[in-house]
């Protein structure tokens, strides 16, 4: 066992809590822009010959900015990457996280600076450029400290060793137990 191996019950409960809050930070806050973008940023009044009430259109900041939702889309399916990754692999993808909740807050932050003609709502881009820096805080920590989490156990991986070869029994369990062997119950 090595000395990265022994670690202490407080350092593997606190690398845990870390975890546990990077991936609520990073899912609230992808999750968040993501809703923020399918509201209404901007409602245009078109003009009509009276009686008739100007036309109202809402756009949304998934039609102002087409790119927004698929980038924090990938941001909210990357936080489950996480979970399944590890070591370097997590630190590398905390980076990306990083990368593509900054886009996210930069479209928000787009949102509320731009120059749109017609009712500009701000609460919807103040929101999405929230959660993107909610995401981008989040992705900086798996950056950081990503390696030193605990990971998914290895019970579903197959071992390294080499099959142990075809099973001589002919019960159902000894085809399931060959079957965790790596060996193929069928062969005789």
């Amino acid at each position: 066992m090595s000395a990265r191996d022994e670690v202490s019950p407080e350092r593997h409960r606190a690398g845990r809590r870390e975890l546990v809050y990077a991936m609520l930070l990073g899912v609230a806050g992808a999750g968040l822009s993501m809703w923020a973008v399918t509201r209404a940023w901007v409602v245009e009044l078109a003009p009509r010959p009276a009686p008739l009430p100007p036309l109202r259109a809402a756009r949304t900041g998934a039609e102002l900015l087409p790119w927004l939702p698929a980038l924090a889309l990938v941001a909210l399916a990357g936080w489950g990457a996480v979970l399944a990754t590890r070591g370097r692999v997590r630190r590398l993808l905390g980076g990306v996280l990083t990368g593509l909740a900054v886009a996210v807050a930069a479209g928000g932050l787009y949102g509320l600076l731009a120059g749109f003609t017609g009712a500009v709502s701000r609460q919807w881009p103040l929101l999405c450029l929230l959660g993107g820096g909610c995401a981008a805080a989040a992705g900086v920590l798996t950056a950081a400290r990503g390696d030193r989490w605990s990971v998914m156990g290895a019970r579903y991986e197959r071992s390294a060793g080499p099959a142990t070869g075809p099973a001589q029994g002919r019960s159902a369990r000894d085809a399931w137990d060959a079957l965790d062997r790596g060996a193929d119950p069928t062969e005789d």
